[in-house]
């Protein structure tokens, strides 16, 4: 029955479809109940909490795929959950989580599916697109890619010289690039010595430069990963990179040998000069923050060799049959995401801090933060009603003990409330002595801190100064959930991912937003492209259709340039 007994799961319910759905969240009957039982808990103190149930940590925990999550230091109580829960289902949660997997058309304003957990699906299973099984295509581009990097990873694909591959530059932004690279990192232990891999994404100049610097053309291929192949940015670095090879074989035939493509736009990568027999393709019910399972993992896969390759991707597909299938009240995507509305919406947490006391993760905050923000910052629904209520919390954070010598002294003493969640693992990556447990007893010591404080009697009980208790003095009751696992392998990141991703997931089917469209950034894009003109106008003293601040910034920009 799980450990949130509630009637209504004893039923079976008709949960009413998104689109249909015209009952503002803020005056549901359970958000209400929230709001009220929010006053009651905010002035109760962590330590309060576990005086009452000290076997708290016992029971507000839970496991799948790998990973353990502990919640018993979040703010919350039996009753909180109960509530939580309550609100899911109103919401729909359950009938908006088998409508993904259904293939539905989630992401409502570009009319498209959002199946990234058919990426990861086994061959013998079945995902539908307008009625077509898309696993066998997903399979396809699968065994493409695993055939290209046995090649590469064997020295059987030549340079155009001869010279096999030693370098992997991976030119992308965004999804095509942020996954690639923390999951490179991630697992940099299982990838090949021998081999270099670099990522490129900023159309700031120095990180082409710096990324080639040291590198022999002959020796290097780069991958393109664009799935329009117009990629503004992508595309100026691609052209660095033709140009940067030309310079050095002379020779326009030379682009076959050393560059592929991750692409859908097969006109677009021929022209380039890239064989269409090496773009490796995807489909546009993948966006580009969930597509690291897909052929934007190309990279990673040269990295990390096919096989550790489809660990990864078990352990996404893990991370998915549990959340398709656990009861709500014992879910950890579910568990974390409505954590996430109880810390944002009715404790007024504004921020999550991401702390991975592993330093292979140390680019894991950063692909959270795209993954979070880009896919839940928004401000209407569905069906473009203006939401009166907090969406999207904003993602930082930095791996452990680093940040225990930036910005833990905010999250302790500061006036903001940060929710944290910490990563760690029972076994080390590359152990070395005692340093493993020094750096997990670290982790578990900052949420112990951060749960309890120190109270200003037991500062003066420990011959502290009168005049420095107060400085020595820590509130506590700062929120934190823990994640244990095993150890950070091929399988267990794909779990992590997939947490995170389904977290994102149950938070915008609460809050009832589009989690997988993001006009912010198309907006970015076309903005910067009329810039160009702005550039010619400004230069021949002509008014442009910008502001006044834009045209002054331009003619600066161009005076000094």
């Amino acid at each position: 029955m799980g450990r949130w007994h509630d009637a209504a799961r004893d039923k079976r319910l008709t949960y009413p479809s998104p689109s249909a759905d015209t009952v503002s969240l803020t005056r549901r009957a359970e958000w209400q109940a929230l709001c009220k039982h929010a006053k009651e808990i905010r002035p109760r103190h962590l330590r309060d909490l576990f005086a009452a149930d000290p076997a708290r940590g016992e029971w507000l925990n839970a496991e799948a795929a790998g990973l353990y999550m502990d919640y018993a230091k979040q703010r919350v109580d039996r009753e909180t959950m109960r509530l939580l829960l309550a609100l899911a289902a109103a919401c729909g949660l359950e009938e908006r989580i088998a409508a993904m997997f259904r293939g539905d058309r989630l992401n409502t304003t570009e009319d498209r599916a959002t199946l990234h957990v058919a990426l990861r699906a086994p061959v013998h299973a079945q995902f539908l697109v307008d009625g077509k099984n898309v696993v066998p295509e997903v399979h396809g581009v699968l065994n493409h890619m695993a055939k290209f990097s046995r090649r590469v990873r064997h020295g059987d694909w030549k340079g155009y010289t001869g010279k096999p591959i030693r370098a992997v530059v991976n030119i992308g932004i965004g999804g095509s690039s942020l996954g690639p690279e923390m999951a490179y990192e991630a697992l940099r232990r299982y990838g090949l010595r021998d081999m270099t891999f670099r990522f490129v994404a900023n159309v700031d100049g120095t990180d082409f430069i710096e990324a080639t610097a040291d590198l022999d053309p002959a020796e290097t291929l780069f991958i393109v990963c664009s799935k329009t192949f117009t990629t503004q940015e992508t595309l100026a670095n691609a052209h660095a990179a033709r140009d940067w090879c030309l310079r050095a074989l002379g020779d326009e035939a030379a682009i076959g040998r050393h560059f592929v493509a991750v692409s859908t736009n097969a006109a677009g990568v021929t022209a380039f000069g890239i064989d269409p027999a090496n773009m490796f393709g995807f489909w546009d019910w993948v966006g580009g923050r969930y597509s690291m399972g897909s052929a934007i993992g190309l990279s990673t896969m040269l990295a990390i060799g096919a096989e550790n390759f489809h660990r990864m991707l078990a352990g996404f597909h893990a991370m998915d049959e549990h959340f398709r299938k656990t009861p709500l009240a014992d879910n950890l995507p579910v568990l974390m995401g409505l954590l996430a509305i109880w810390n944002t919406n009715f404790l007024e947490v504004s921020t999550a801090a991401v702390l991975p006391y592993a330093q292979s993760l140390k680019r894991f905050p950063a692909y959270l933060q795209q993954l979070a923000m880009e896919s839940n910052g928004k401000h209407v629904t569905v069906d473009g009603r203006p939401v009166d209520y907090d969406t999207g919390a904003i993602f930082w954070g930095e791996v452990g003990t680093s940040g225990q010598h930036s910005f833990y002294q905010l999250i302790h003493q500061g006036s903001r409330l940060v929710s944290c969640d910490f990563i760690g693992f029972c076994q080390a990556a590359h152990p070395l002595g005692r340093q493993h447990d020094f750096l997990m007893a670290n982790m578990f010591a900052q949420s112990e801190a951060l749960a309890f404080g120190m109270t200003a009697d037991e500062a003066k009980s420990s011959g502290m100064p009168v005049p420095l208790v107060p400085h020595r003095t820590f509130e506590g009751n700062r929120p934190s959930t823990t994640l244990l696992a095993r150890r950070l392998d091929p399988t267990t990141l794909g779990a992590l991912v997939a947490l995170y991703e389904h977290s994102v997931f149950v938070q915008g089917a609460i809050w009832n937003i589009d989690s997988f469209d993001q006009w912010g950034v198309e907006l970015g894009k076309t903005l910067a492209g009329r810039i160009p003109q702005a550039f010619a106008a400004a230069e021949g003293d002509e008014d442009s259709d910008h502001d006044s601040s834009t045209r002054t910034l331009l003619r600066r920009y161009l005076a000094l340039r």
